[in-house]
Formats: C-alpha cells, structure tokens, sequence
C-alpha cells in the first residue's frame, strides 16, 4: 500500500512538470502583441503593431465601410496591451481594439472615415499605411471601402462602362446597377452635400450613356442620375431627396448601389431601416456604479452630449461585453425607468413621469397662449377647389381646423378665402390649402358595343291543279291564267298558238312558299301539261327560298371627366307618343332610343380605375297602335379596371331555331311525290352583344385626341 501511494505521488509530480514545461512551451511559441504607434506621414495615418517574433506574412484582413474598421486575424497571438481597447487622438484613427479568440488575436482599427489602406510586415512589425479619404477636399465624405481604388488602375481607355440600369425594389428602394467591362476597376463613393458621388478610376462613358435620367416617376429616393466623364475618370452623381441611407456591392462585373427611405424618428438614438442595434460596440463591467456614471461612460464613447436629471439616482450592476452601446443605453434605460427626449446630438434623460409631466405642462402652456394670441388674417388664393367647397372643409365642426377664435369666409367673385386666426394655425392651414388645392386626375372612358346577327331561312313549297277546258273554239271553258299554250293539229293542219287564262284559284293544292324573316321575294318555277286535245291541264308550281345573312354594328361612345365626378354622353331619337294630361285632353310626350354612357369614375392610389358603369343601346322597335315601341339593351355594373386596360362588362346572347310543316294528309307523307303535297319552312337566328369598357388615365400634358 505505501509503495502505490509512493507510485502515484511521483507520477503526480511528473504530470506538474510536464505541463509546466508544456505551458512554457505554449507561451513561448505564441507572437505576443507588444506595443501599437500611429503616426501621420505625408498626409498619411501610419499604424505600427510590434510583436514579440516576426511575422511570417501579411495576415488576413477584412475591412467594413460603416462603421469603418479595418480588421486583422493574426494566428497563435496574444496580446500583452493594458486593457482591450487603445484611444487615438489625430488622423482618422480613432481607437485600436483587440479581441482574444481561441489562439487567434484579432486587431481592429476603429477610424472616423474610410480610406484605401495597404499593409506591410517589417520583420516583427505589422504596418498599415492608410490614405486619406479622396472626397475630404471637396467636404465630403469617402466610403469607399473595399471598392476603393487598392489597386493600381488601368490604362486610359482600358476600361468603361458599359451600360446603367435603374429598378425599383420592395418599399421604395432605388437599386442603381453599373456593368463593368473590368471586374477589378477602382471605385470610390461619397457623400456630396445631399448627393452620392461614384466615381469609377480610369474608366470612360460611351456617348451613349452621358445623359441625365429623371427617374422621379418611380417614387424612390433617387430624382436624377447623371452619368458623364471627370477628367481621365467617369462619374456618376446621384441626386435623391428625404432621409436615405445608401449600400453598395459588387458581383463579378456588376456593380450596384442602393438607396433605401428612411422615416425619421426624433427619439431614436440611431436612424435607419436596417433591423436591431447599429451602434458601435463596447463592453461594460460594473458592480454597484451610479446610474449617472455609466450615463457619461456611453457619453465618453459615443461623443453625444448627454443631460441627466437630477432625479435620476441609483446604482447598477452590469456585465456586458461585445454590445451596441445603442442596446446598453436602452437596457439601462429600462431597467432604472427612465426615458429620453433627443435634439440633434444632445440627449435629455430623465423618468418617464418626469418628462409626461413636463410635456403635459407644456400642452396647457400653449394652449392657454393660444387665447391670448393676437389674431392675424391672411387671405388664400384657390386655383383648383371652389371655395365653397373649401370653406365646408375648414369649418366642419366634426372635425374643426380652425381654432376657437379661428373664422373664414370667402368671396366667390375671385374664388378667395379670408381667413383670420392666430399664427399657428395659420400655417397649419397654408398646408392644407396647398395638399388639397391641386388640379384632379381626368379619365377618359371609352365603351364598345358590339351587336353581331347570324340569320339563316329555308322555305319549300309547291302548288298543284288539274283544270279541263272545252275545245278550241267550242265556247265555255274553265280559265287558267298565268300560262302560255302552245298547241298544234297532228293532221297536218295549221299551227294554232292559244294563250287560255288558267285560274289559279282553282290549284287542288295550294301550299305555297313563304317569305323569310329577311322579306326576300320567293323563286317560282311553274310548267304544265295537256293532252292532244288541249282539253287537259295539269299546272305544277314549284317554290323555294334560302337565306343567309350577317351583320355588326360597333359603337363606341367615349368621355372625359374628372376623378369621382360622373358624365354622360348620348346620342339617338325622341319618339313621339300621345299622353292624356289632367284636364282630359291629350298632350304630345317623347320617349328616348338612344345609345348613352354614364360613369362615375375613381382613380386608386395604384393606378387603377373603379367605374360605376350604365350603357344604354336602344332603338325604335315596330310600330304600334299606341305608338313605336323601344327595343332596349343596357348593362348597369361598377368595375375595376387597370389603366388602360380593356374588360367585357356585360353580353347577351340570343339563338331563335324555328321549323315549320304544312301538308296535305296522307298524301304529304309519300316518298318523293309528297314534296308537291307539303310545304316546309326553316329558320336558325343567332344574335350576341358584347360591351366592352376601356379606361384611360389622361396625363396633364395631354389632351383628348
């Protein structure tokens, strides 16, 4: 037993001294960061991080335009710097920052504007070399980054651009795309005064794209884009409007900037549509430390100016560590109750009670001045709105935009409103005037109506009489009118030509064709026969009639009118009818067949057109003891419709099959000689309307045509 426990105290004691040995080892072959210089040589920011050992090469790098870093990942380091974070005054750098993960030291350079940067390795030194911004001449500021110009650029005409593309992305965002004919081309943005300026190093602009685009139209924040050459440069200058925040990439060749709206906010500590926390981030590790402190500790790093009430008391403990300072500041704020009202770069902190109360003080202090106020009159010319209509507006009582000693009138003469209230108000209405008084969106609505008629008739029909006369020159015989005999003696007497009156009452069969729905007169075709003797006659008539007929009528009534304002448009007849009137006596009325467009049209914010439709087709009809009857078609509907854009609103079709047989009994119905026993009568009428309504949003500039 006592040999074990000797075993195992000296295997102990040489586990201890081999991971001595090993942790010295480890030590010793870690690169110890040691000290970091910056400098400014010749316009330019030198920063120096010296090691324990040499470097073996330039470690890898990244670098972020906003915030602008620049980041190095030196492997197997260490740093032996007091604290993790070194403050710089001078030049662009403004702190040196550095992160321990795993075996790996990260370095970072905190500096107030981007550059081109360049490193280099002096045996155990790590130099960064970094540029000045090229747009800090002109007073802007260069965000290059990593499209900055690090290498050297091509020769004059080498390179250019090759074509510009603008796009509207999701919720208004201006997407501006730039091919390249080199994928390595220098770029430099920057922000001009309330422009962005992109410069693209050594390249040329074809003829084609130097020219402005008004891209005003899209509803982004971009107005304008000018694309033209800058010296032995090409540059493009963006000209937007409101509060945008703007990013850029690159994919191979293509080149894209985008600029996104930005809804300001007055109490937001940082402005912008990207999500979460975008402060720059900090560590922070107290135990017990006034509120107040840690107040001015954020002030320190973030160069705002912070006023505390002096109610605001308490401590706190906090850890964090690698956080926005915008999320510490809130997290502090939460958790001690408090809130800020912010004014350009000066930050009001106080409790929430305190600042309710002091802002309900101040509600009551302006509207007790607003009694006191002296009364101002100002007189506002409408162009656009009638006055009256105006006038209904700003003295709703549902819903006053005068104040209480606020009144209006208005001359109609010049279209003029007078209105007398105190200044503040006054303003607020100048701005309403100008929102509302604007001219209105005019339509133009053309309807097509389309009558189409496919008729098709087929009547048959035959007539049959066997007569019987005396023989020529005896005397009395039964007439036959409507033929012509021609009759001769077989024993070589003379020819005698006879025209007997054959008496077509006296047909044993008369079943005639009749006229179609088009009145066509009907086809005849009639022969007789008689004997030697002309003493016998048996008169065959055949009738028959086809018809095929087609039409279309097209009409097309259009009319102009303002946004949500109905009109009407007619054309046609006034028929007279007479009318019996109170006294008994009669009296002369009209009645309308006319062709007539109503609508009643609403523009959407999209660009759509919402219609109240009524299309009247009618004409005279047949004539009547009481007067011309009215055939009438009209569609009543309320549509949607895209500018410009065409929809059938209404249709009716109409087939009319008719067949009809007229015989004699039995003998009508026997194959092939009964067709001269029966008559036969078929009609196919086919008639449609379609109405047919197309929207067109009339543009200021142009008028109807």
């Amino acid at each position: 037993m006592k040999s074990l426990t000797r075993w195992l105290a000296v295997l102990l004691s040489a586990a201890i001294v081999l991971g001595g040995t090993a942790a010295r080892a480890q030590a010793d072959r870690d690169n110890v960061l040691e000290a970091v210089e910056a400098s400014v040589t010749a316009g330019r920011l030198v920063m120096r991080a010296r090691f324990s050992q040499p470097l073996k090469g330039v470690p890898a790098n990244f670098s972020v335009v906003q915030p602008a870093r620049i980041a190095f990942d030196i492997p197997d380091a260490t740093s032996d710097l007091k604290g993790n974070r070194q403050t710089f005054t001078g030049g662009d750098l403004r702190s040196v920052a550095t992160t321990q993960v795993g075996n790996r030291l990260r370095l970072v350079l905190n500096l107030n504007t981007f550059g081109a940067y360049e490193a280099a390795i002096d045996d155990r030194v790590l130099v960064v070399t970094i540029s000045p911004p090229s747009g800090r001449a002109s007073g802007g500021r260069s965000e290059a980054g990593r499209f900055a110009a690090a290498t050297v650029a091509p020769a004059q005409g080498a390179t250019a651009l090759r074509d510009v593309a603008f796009r509207r992305g999701e919720g208004g965002v201006a997407r501006i795309v730039i091919d390249l004919s080199d994928a390595n081309m220098g770029i430099d943005i920057r922000t001009q005064g309330t422009n962005l300026v992109v410069d693209f190093q050594g390249a040329e602009v074809p003829e084609r794209l130097r020219k402005r685009l008004d891209v005003t139209d899209f509803g982004t924040p971009v107005q304008s884009i000018s694309t033209f050459p800058q010296g032995s440069n090409a540059r493009m200058l963006i000209e937007p409007t409101g509060s945008w925040e703007h990013s850029a990439y690159q994919t191979e060749r293509q080149f894209v900037v985008e600029l996104k709206p930005v809804v300001v906010d007055p109490n937001k500590l940082t402005q912008g549509t990207r999500g979460g926390y975008t402060g720059e981030k900090l560590s922070l590790n107290f135990q017990n430390i006034d509120v107040r402190s840690v107040l001015n500790v954020i002030a320190d790093f973030t160069d705002l100016n912070i006023i505390t009430s002096d109610t605001v008391q308490g401590s706190i403990t906090l850890r964090l560590k690698d956080v926005p300072w915008d999320q510490a500041f809130d997290i502090i704020m939460q958790t001690r109750g408090l809130d800020m009202r912010k004014s350009g770069n000066v930050l009001w902190v106080a409790p929430r009670d305190e600042l309710a109360t002091k802002e309900k003080l101040e509600l009551e202090s302006r509207a007790q001045l607003s009694d006191l106020e002296a009364v101002r009159t100002e007189t506002f010319q409408l162009n656009y709105t009638k006055a009256e209509g105006m006038i209904k507006i700003l003295t709703d009582e549902k819903q006053r935009l005068l104040s209480r000693r606020g009144s209006a009138v208005i001359d109609p003469r010049t279209n003029q409103i007078i209105v007398q209230d105190i200044p503040t108000r006054l303003a607020q209405l100048r701005q309403i005037v100008a929102t509302l008084d604007v001219p209105v969106r005019q339509v133009m609505i053309e309807a097509r109506i389309v009558e189409a008629s496919d008729n098709f008739g087929r009547t048959l029909g035959a007539r049959l009489g066997v007569n019987s006369i005396n023989p020529i020159g005896g005397g009395n015989g039964v007439a036959i009118s409507g033929n012509s005999i021609a009759s001769s003696k077989l024993s070589g007497q003379l020819l005698t030509t006879v025209t007997p009156d054959i008496n077509t009452d006296a047909m044993s069969v008369n079943l005639p064709a009749t006229k179609t729905t088009g009145g066509a007169q009907v086809g005849q075709i009639a022969f007789s026969l008689f004997n030697a003797g002309l003493t016998r006659f048996l008169n065959l008539e055949l009738n028959a009639l086809e018809s095929d007929g087609k039409g279309k009528i097209i009409s097309s009534p259009r009319v102009v009118t303002a946004n949500q304002a109905e009109a009407s448009i007619e054309q046609g007849t006034e028929l007279p009818y007479q009318s019996a009137t109170s006294s008994g006596a009669t009296a002369i009325s009209f009645r309308k067949a006319v062709l007539s467009l109503k609508v009643k049209p609403q523009i959407t914010p999209d660009g759509n057109v919402i219609m109240d439709v009524t299309v009247h087709k009618d004409s005279p009809g047949v004539a009547t003891s009481s007067g011309t009857s009215i055939d009438t078609k009209n569609v009543v509907t309320t549509v949607l419709v895209e500018n410009g854009g065409t929809v059938v609103i209404g249709g009716i079709y109409q087939q009319t099959e008719s067949s009809q047989v007229n015989k004699v009994p039995l003998l009508g119905d026997i194959p092939l000689l009964g067709f001269f026993f029966r008559n036969t009568y078929k009609q196919d009428n086919k008639t449609e309307l379609l109405v047919f309504i197309t929207p067109r949003i009339v543009d200021e500039r142009v008028s109807m045509r």
